[in-house]
């Protein structure tokens, strides 16, 4: 795999601008999501979103919209470049030929050839989520998802941050922000959720935190058509569980750093199998295992370092991998992949990681 270096930062190309009769911003030029996929998104065909399609700029949710529903069809390609702050005052459902939206949700269902970019000062979806239903070859990248929630007000896209859901393919999110302010309790769900046959997806240079849950790949012990997931160079900080939850399939861990993991951090179960390589763990508890059931999952491990990690005991429906972490299974990585070393990774991921790094990459350094 290619290294972008950290100081090589990688722009979306700007353009002269022109605004259309919905206020839509539409831009001459054919800019694309900087850099391009890696791990399990680049299998499947891989992911590519909207390249070669046209770029517009949006500023709200309903303009998100009104770009995806001006598309001669639901497959044309379009980078839609986001500035500015997405909530639920600002985001409504728009009708056409090429979507199929909703209020109070970015609503990416039954689509496909998508880029969302935060470009400029930024974008912020507020207490407003991201839905991924029956589509493929999605890009989001450089956002910020915050404090969405499935009860109390407002509400929105089931209290996840990003959700996909129902024979999604090939979807790569990069150098996002997603985070929330508390748990269930508060109204939350998971930071990035795959149900119901999700596969081919990439979480990389993404921070999520302060949630009760992480995430999770299926919905259930029966729900596990997902997977072939990949998560690298991401920060997981202050979460009290599912970093991920992996329910069947095949996932592969990376070069993140994981650092206050209250409850649990990498529950594989329902015989999932997860390849866990170089990751840095740090001031957190039962870091990997099978938690919460006695359905059993697998793990591959190396080169991960443990710094200040406590284990649980071995009891009904709690299986931690510590407090030695030994390989019980092998997983076999299709594509190709550089693994920088676990003592290095806290200081790469806090300079590479969120939406606001300039889509900074490893170049391999300590």
């Amino acid at each position: 795999m290619k290294r972008t270096p950290a100081w090589r930062i990688p722009a979306v190309v700007a353009a002269l601008a022109v605004v259309s009769t919905t206020g839509v911003v539409l831009t001459t030029s054919q800019a694309s999501a900087a850099g391009t996929a890696t791990g399990y998104a680049t299998q499947n065909g891989g992911t590519t979103g909207g390249a070669g399609g046209r770029t517009v700029h949006a500023s709200t949710g309903t303009q998100i919209h009104q770009a995806l529903c001006a598309r001669p069809n639901t497959s044309t390609p379009i980078t839609i470049e986001v500035e500015g702050t997405v909530n639920h005052g600002n985001t409504s459902k728009v009708s056409g030929d090429g979507c199929d939206t909703s209020d109070d949700v970015i609503e990416l269902k039954r689509v496909s050839n998508i880029t969302i970019i935060g470009v400029g000062r930024g974008a912020v979806f507020d207490q407003l989520g991201i839905h991924i239903r029956e589509s493929s070859n999605i890009i989001i990248q450089n956002v910020t998802v915050r404090n969405v929630k499935k009860s109390g007000s407002p509400t929105s896209n089931g209290g996840d941050a990003i959700g996909m859901e129902k024979d999604v393919r090939n979807v790569w999110v990069d150098h996002a922000t997603l985070e929330a302010s508390g748990g269930e309790d508060e109204g939350h769900d998971g930071l990035f959720d795959m149900k119901n046959n999700t596969r081919y997806v990439t979480l990389s240079y993404s921070i999520l935190r302060n949630s009760g849950r992480g995430g999770l790949i299926g919905s259930s012990e029966s729900d596990t058509s997902n997977g072939y997931v990949t998560f690298h160079h991401n920060l997981y900080q202050n979460i009290d569980s599912r970093t991920p939850l992996l329910r069947g399939g095949d996932a592969h861990m990376y070069n993140n750093h994981y650092v206050g993991l209250v409850k649990s951090g990498i529950n594989s179960r329902a015989g999932a199998h997860a390849k866990v390589d170089n990751n840095y763990f740090r001031d957190s508890k039962d870091v990997l295992g099978t938690f919460y059931t006695n359905e059993l999952g697998y793990w591959q491990v190396g080169g991960n370092v443990y710094d200040n990690v406590t284990w649980s005991s071995e009891g009904s429906e709690n299986h931690p991998a510590g407090p030695d972490p030994r390989s019980n299974t092998t997983v076999n990585i299709p594509y190709n992949y550089d693994l920088d070393r676990a003592d290095c990774v806290p200081g790469i991921v806090s300079r590479t990681a969120g939406d606001d790094t300039g889509l900074a990459e490893s170049d391999g350094s300590c």
